[in-house]
């Protein structure tokens, strides 16, 4: 590994370490994002009539609804603090490539939705009586999710940052563009918990990962056209 790398993946994680340790000492988004996503589950839970015939049909909707919208509150709060105090400003006049802001920033997270799901999919495992053998091909599936859904989400967050209805502006922008992922998500969830092999669901399995290599590429080269608007 090159000087160069060496010292560019320093500024990441220098950028990731200082989210990580600002949400330890404030404790504000992941536990919103956690009630949140928890409410959810349970106020689907409680408002469908699920029977035996139809929880397999709703289920993975559910779940991908909690951690979509439970990552929205996260990823609009990406951004916020730096731009309220001044720091965003201090970062990029730091001389450093505009690409390492938006790897760190997307990292965090991507750590903090993924904390989130963790803890949600035990939750959503026991409400709606799934077995607990799907859990390591679920995750798989979650964390691909989590990289694409925050690779675009930290894009549209810097974007929506420097306007009034940020918290608004974000998700207008960011479902429509996310659609594809949500999508390949729910059929990939649907087909676990089916117990179908990933040889019979490989198309939509290459739909995500295309989504999230394709996305973030995309995200990479306009974050810094972005950040200077």
């Amino acid at each position: 590994m090159s000087q160069n790398l060496r010292r560019y993946i320093r500024k990441i994680f220098a950028i990731v370490g200082k989210d990580v340790a600002t949400e330890i000492r404030t404790k504000e988004m992941v536990s919103a994002m956690f009630v949140f996503s928890l409410l959810i589950i349970f106020i689907f839970n409680f408002t469908f009539d699920l029977r035996a015939g139809n929880v397999q049909t709703l289920a993975p909707g559910v779940l991908w609804v909690a951690i979509t919208f439970a990552g929205m509150l996260g990823l609009s709060r990406s951004f916020v603090l730096e731009h309220d105090k001044g720091v965003l400003e201090g970062l990029l006049l730091a001389p450093v490539d505009r690409s390492t802001i938006y790897f760190g920033k997307m990292i965090g997270n991507i750590i903090f939705i993924s904390m989130v799901a963790i803890v949600v999919l035990p939750v959503f495992m026991i409400v709606f009586n799934q077995p607990f053998t799907h859990v390591p091909r679920l995750g798989g599936i979650i964390v691909l999710g989590v990289i694409g859904l925050s690779g675009v989400g930290t894009l549209f967050s810097a974007m929506a940052v420097h306007t009034r209805a940020r918290e608004v502006l974000l998700p207008i922008m960011l479902f429509p563009v996310i659609i594809p992922l949500i999508l390949a998500a729910i059929r990939l969830t649907a087909a676990v918990l089916d117990g179908m092999l990933f040889a019979d669901m490989s198309h939509w399995l290459t739909i995500l990962v295309a989504f999230d290599v394709i996305f973030i590429a995309i995200s990479y080269m306009l974050f810094e056209y972005v950040v200077e608007e």
